[in-house]
C-alpha cells in the first residue's frame, strides 16, 4: 500500500542518471559569466585556491554561524611532522530574537560571544588571525569579504542582505578595544568541511553537507570559472546546490507532498532540492504523508490526532529512530503513541516504511548530485579512473543509522570509474575555517619566499638601459685596434661584404655545423624573373663521443657525411663551389679562412682551437681522397641567417639567433672597423656577443643560479651572456631554481626526486611547452611527471612561474642587446629615424610562446628611434651559406 502510494519517490537508477545530467548542465551555466545570472545553482567562486599540504602551523580563532548553535574555537596546528591540531572550542546560543532581528545585534552578538571566548581561554594579550564559518550563500570577490545573497535555514535577520558580512563582523569586533583580531578567511561550512578532511587526507577535494541544510562545493579548474579573472590553478566552488530545480528543473520529480511542504515553508519557492534532502524537512515531509494517508483511512483507522495535525511535530531525530534495525519498531510505536495516536504493528510497519522511502529518496537525489560533481572532477582531470576522497559533515549524515550506507552505495553505482572514499569531518567548519586561515597563512609567507628567489629575475627599465649601454661600450672595444685583443665581444670581421642582389645563380653545396645535428645541402638558386631557390638535404647525427674526441675524427665524420649526401644525390664527381656553415666562434683573416677561437654549445674535440676549421676540412678530404671540393666560405649561423632574409629583403641587415645558443652578426661599415684594412663599403660583422660579461661588467645582474649554472658548464667562466640568453642554459637555471625552491619546502613536499638532480634533466623545450597559454596545468603535471615530479596543482603553477621568470628575462636580456645595435646601425647612417629589419632563427624565438614577443617589445621600448621589423629565416644557415658562396662568387668574378 504505502509503495503504491509512494510509488513517485522511488527513483531508478535512470532516474537518478538523468537527474546527474540535469545537474551538471546547471554546473556549467552556473560557472558561465553570462549564463550564471539565470542559473539555479550559483557555483560561488569561494577563493580558497589551495588544499592543506601538512606544512602549515600557528594558532588561529574560528567562529561558526549557521546551526542552532554559535561555536568559537581555537586551533593550533603544529607543523610537527604528525599533522596534529588542537582544537578547544565552546557553544553558545543563536537565541530566536538574535536570527530573527537586526543585522547590528547579531554580529554583536558574534563579537560578544568571541570576546567571552577570549576572556575564557586567556587569549586576550594575543593578536589573532580568524576565520568565519559563515553557512549562507554568499558572494565572494576576495576571500575575505562576502556579500549574502539570501539567507536560508530559518534565519531571518533584517538589513544584512546584500553587505559584506566581514565588513559587519569587523564593525562589532572594533567596539571590543581588549581583543586584536585580524579576519582573513570567509568561509562556508561545506568549504570549511572540505578543508578539515583535506588536512587528514591530500586526496580530499570536495566537501558535502547533509544535515539541517545540504550544500557540495569541490576544486574547479580556474580555467572554467569565468566568474573570476586568471586561469592558472584551482579554485574552490560552493555549488549552493540547495537551490536546483528552483526554476521548475526537478518538477517531474516533486510529489504533491513536497509541494504542500514548500507552501508551508519561510521561504516558498526557493531552495527545493534542499527541501527534498535535507533533515529540517524531512520529518515535517514523513507527517504531511502520514496525515494524509491517516485522512484516507489508511492509517490508525482514520483517525488524525491535533499533535498529527500541528507542523514540525515530526523532526529528523524521529526518523533515525524509526529507522534503526532491531529497536526501530518499538521505536515506532513509541513515537507514534506519544503524538497520541493509537498504532496498530502495520501502522507501525508502514510509517517506517514511509520513512525509509523519504530518507532513501534524499540519499538518492544527494547521491545523483554528487556524482555529477565527481564526474566533472574526473573529466578535468582527463582520467578514466580517479580515486578522491569526499569530507562529508551533517546530523543527517551522522545520525540516521542507514544514511550513509545508503549514499555510498548509490554513488558508487552512478560513477563506477571514481573510487570515492568517504570522510567523517571531526568538528568540520570551525577547524576548516582555522585550516582555510592556515593555508592562507602558509601561502603568503610561501609568496614571500618565491617572490625572493626569482625577484633577481624581474630587470627594470633602468637596468636593461644599463645593459644596453654597457653592450654598446663592448661593441666599440671590439672595434677597435688596440681593445680587441681584450674585448668579450669580439666583433669577428667575416670577409662577408655584400648581400644578395637577385643575380646569383648556379648549385652549390653547403654544410652546416653548430649543434648535436650536422646538415649537408644540394642548393640551386636561379636568377631573373623566375628567381628561386631549391634546397635538398641531409641530416646526420653527430655522437657525443665523436663532439668531444680529437678534432680529426670529427672532421673524418664530417666528410664521411658528405661523401654519404653526395652519393644519395648522384653527384660525386662535381666540384661543386662549398659554404660551410661553422657556427663557433671564428676568427677570420679572408671569407675561406677562420680560426675556431673556442668551442661553444657542448663541443670539445682536441687539437682544433687556433686552427683553420677550412684547412682542417679540407684535409680530411684529402685524406678520404674521393672527390674535391672548392670551399669558398666559411659561414656563421647568424651571417647565414641575414643572408637569407636579405635575399627575400634587402632592408635586411642583421642576423640574429635566439635558440640553443645565442649571437648577432651585422652589416658594418667599414671604416668602423680598425682590425681590417680599408674604408669603403661594409662588412658583415660577427658580434660573437655570447661572451658579454665575461669581463664581469654584468655580474650586477647575475643570479646565484646563474653562478651555478657556470660553474657546472664545460666552460666556466665564458659565454656569460650566452648562459642567461640561450635555449641551452635556460632549462638548467630553471632547474636550479627549483631545487632551491623544493630545499626551501615551498615545491614537490619538499623531497628532491633523484631527476631533479641530474644536470640538463630540464631541457628548454619543457620551458616553451609548460609557458603555452594553451596548457592546462594538468599538462603541466604530465610533463613534471614525464621528469619524474610528482607534482600538486600547487607545485605546477609555481612551475609555470618560475619558468616565465627566466625565460622573460632572456629575452628582455637579448632585446637589450640588439637595441644597442639598432641604435648603433642608425647613428651610422646619420638618420633620426632607422627603418631596419632583422633576420631571425633559432628555436628559441620559433617555438617559445613568449619570446618573440617580449624581444619585440624590449627593443621598441629602449630603441625608440627604429622601427624593427623581424623576418623569420627559412632554413637560414644552409641555404645563407649557399647565397654567401654565391654572392663571394659574383663579387670574385666582378673583381676579376
Amino acid at each position: 500500500q504505502v509503495d503504491r502510494y509512494l510509488y513517485h519517490m522511488r527513483l531508478s537508477d535512470d532516474v537518478l542518471l538523468d537527474v546527474m545530467a540535469r545537474f551538471q548542465a546547471e554546473m556549467v551555466k552556473g560557472l558561465g559569466r553570462d549564463t550564471n545570472p539565470t542559473a539555479t545553482v550559483k557555483m560561488l567562486p569561494s577563493f580558497v585556491r589551495s588544499l592543506p599540504d601538512g606544512s602549515e602551523k600557528g594558532d588561529f580563532l574560528a567562529v561558526d554561524l549557521g546551526g542552532s548553535q554559535f561555536r568559537a574555537h581555537q586551533v593550533k596546528v603544529f607543523d610537527d611532522g604528525k599533522q596534529s591540531i588542537q582544537l578547544e572550542s565552546k557553544f553558545y546560543p543563536t537565541p530566536k530574537e538574535v536570527i530573527q532581528g537586526n543585522g547590528a545585534e547579531l554580529f554583536d552578538y558574534v563579537a560578544d560571544c568571541l570576546s567571552d571566548f577570549m576572556e575564557t581561554k586567556n587569549l586576550k594579550h594575543k593578536k589573532l588571525p580568524l576565520g568565519f564559518t559563515f553557512s549562507f550563500p554568499c558572494k565572494q570577490t576576495r576571500l575575505e569579504e562576502g556579500v549574502l545573497l539570501t539567507w536560508t535555514k530559518h534565519f531571518k535577520v533584517r538589513g544584512v542582505q546584500d553587505t559584506d558580512v566581514v565588513n559587519s563582523l569587523r564593525k562589532a569586533l572594533q567596539k571590543h578595544q581588549d581583543i586584536d583580531v585580524d579576519v582573513l578567511a570567509l568561509v562556508n561550512d561545506t568549504v570549511g568541511t572540505m578543508m578539515t578532511c583535506g588536512y587528514d587526507d591530500p586526496r580530499c577535494e570536495v566537501g558535502l553537507i547533509v544535515g539541517t541544510g545540504t550544500n557540495a562545493c569541490y576544486m574547479e579548474e580556474l580555467r572554467h570559472i569565468d566568474l573570476v579573472e586568471g586561469d592558472e590553478g584551482r579554485m574552490c566552488i560552493n555549488t549552493e546546490w540547495g537551490a536546483f530545480g528552483d526554476d521548475g528543473a526537478l518538477d517531474d520529480l516533486r510529489t504533491e507532498f513536497d509541494r504542500e511542504l514548500d507552501l508551508g515553508s519561510l521561504n516558498p519557492g526557493k531552495q527545493l532540492f534542499e527541501k527534498m534532502i535535507s533533515s529540517l524537512y524531512l520529518g515535517e515531509l514523513v507527517r504531511l504523508i502520514i496525515l494524509k494517508m491517516t485522512k484516507e483511512g489508511l492509517l490508525f483507522n482514520g483517525k488524525a490526532s491535533p499533535a498529527l495535525l500541528t507542523k514540525g511535530k515530526i523532526e529528523m531525530k524521529h526518523l533515525s529512530a524509526m529507522e534503526k534495525y532491531k529497536e526501530g519498531l518499538s521505536n515506532t510505536k513509541e513515537i507514534l503513541t506519544e503524538l497520541n495516536l493509537s498504532p496498530s504493528e502495520e501502522d507501525c510497519i508502514a510509517v517506517q516504511h514511509v520513512c525509509t522511502i523519504v530518507s532513501f529518496r534524499s540519499a538518492n537525489l544527494c547521491a545523483a548530485a554528487l556524482a555529477a560533481i565527481l564526474t566533472r572532477l574526473r573529466e578535468n582531470k582527463k582520467l578514466l579512473r580517479m580515486r578522491t576522497t569526499v569530507g562529508i559533515d551533517g546530523g543527517l549524515y551522522k545520525t540516521h543509522p542507514q544514511y550513509a550506507k545508503r549514499l555510498h552505495k548509490v554513488v558508487r553505482r552512478l560513477v563506477p570509474n571514481c573510487d570515492v572514499r568517504f570522510l567523517l569531518s571531526v568538528s568540520g567548519s570551525g577547524k576548516g575555517a582555522a585550516m582555510v586561515t592556515a593555508v592562507g597563512y602558509r601561502l603568503a609567507a610561501q609568496r614571500k619566499q618565491i617572490d625572493a628567489a626569482l625577484s633577481p629575475f624581474l630587470l627594470s627599465l633602468e637596468t636593461l638601459r644599463e645593459v644596453k649601454h654597457k653592450m654598446r661600450t663592448e661593441l666599440e672595444y671590439g672595434l677597435k685596434r688596440e681593445t680587441q685583443g681584450s674585448a668579450t665581444v669580439k666583433m669577428l670581421p667575416t670577409y662577408v661584404c655584400g648581400t644578395p642582389d637577385g643575380t646569383e645563380k648556379g648549385k652549390f653545396l653547403a654544410l652546416d655545423l653548430g649543434g648535436t645535428n650536422f646538415r649537408v645541402l644540394l642548393v640551386k638558386i636561379r636568377s631573373g624573373r623566375r628567381r628561386s631557390v631549391q634546397m635538398y638535404n641531409k641530416i646526420f647525427a653527430i655522437p657525443l663521443e665523436i663532439m668531444q674526441g680529437t678534432g680529426e675524427e670529427l672532421f673524418d665524420h664530417i666528410v664521411q657525411c658528405i661523401a654519404d649526401f653526395l652519393e644519395y644525390m648522384g653527384i660525386k664527381g662535381a666540384r661543386l663551389p662549398l659554404g660551410f656553415t661553422f657556427s663557433f666562434p671564428c676568427r677570420q683573416a679572408s671569407i675561406d679562412k677562420g680560426t675556431l677561437v673556442g668551442w661553444t654549445k657542448g663541443f670539445k674535440a682536441t687539437d682544433c682551437e687556433g686552427e683553420d676549421v677550412v684547412d682542417m676540412l679540407r684535409e680530411a678530404i684529402r685524406r678520404r681522397n674521393e672527390f674535391d671540393l672548392d670551399i669558398v666560405a666559411v659561414v656563421n649561423d647568424t651571417v647565414g641567417t641575414m643572408m637569407t632574409c636579405g635575399y627575400e629583403d634587402p632592408n635586411c641587415e642583421i642576423g640574429l639567433i635566439a635558440g640553443t645558443g645565442s649571437n648577432l652578426c651585422y652589416m658594418e661599415d667599414m671604416k668602423n672597423i680598425e682590425i681590417v684594412e680599408g674604408n669603403e663599403g661594409k662588412m658583415c660583422i660577427n658580434t660573437e656577443w655570447g661572451g658579454f660579461g665575461d669581463n664581469g661588467c654584468i655580474d650586477n645582474i647575475r643570479t646565484k643560479y646563474d653562478k651555478e649554472v657556470d660553474e657546472g658548464s664545460l666552460n666556466p667562466g665564458k659565454q656569460r651572456y650566452e648562459k642567461m640568453t640561450s635555449g641551452m642554459y635556460l632549462g638548467e637555471i630553471v632547474r636550479q631554481i627549483l631545487i632551491d625552491l623544493t630545499k626551501q619546502g615551498l615545491l614537490f613536499r619538499g623531497q628532491i626526486s633523484e631527476s631533479l638532480r641530474k644536470r640538463g634533466i630540464f631541457e628548454t623545450k619543457f620551458l616553451s611547452q609548460i609557458e603555452s597559454d594553451r596548457l592546462a596545468l594538468l599538462q603541466v603535471r604530465r610533463i613534471l611527471q614525464q621528469l619524474g615530479l610528482d607534482s600538486t596543482c600547487d607545485d605546477s603553477i609555481i612551475v609555470k612561474e618560475v619558468c616565465g621568470a627566466v625565460s622573460k628575462r632572456a629575452a628582455q636580456l637579448c632585446g637589450a642587446g640588439l637595441a644597442a645595435i639598432v641604435e648603433k646601425k642608425r647613428e651610422n647612417r646619420g638618420v633620426e629615424h632607422l627603418q631596419i629589419t632583422v633576420g631571425v632563427d633559432g628555436t628559441l624565438y620559433k617555438l617559445h610562446p613568449h619570446f618573440s614577443r617580449i624581444l619585440r617589445e624590449t627593443v621598441k621600448e629602449l630603441a625608440p628611434q627604429c622601427d624593427v621589423t623581424f623576418m623569420l629565416s627559412e632554413d637560414g644557415s644552409g641555404k645563407g651559406a649557399a647565397l654567401i658562396t654565391a654572392v663571394a662568387k659574383r663579387l670574385h668574378n666582378v673583381g676579376q
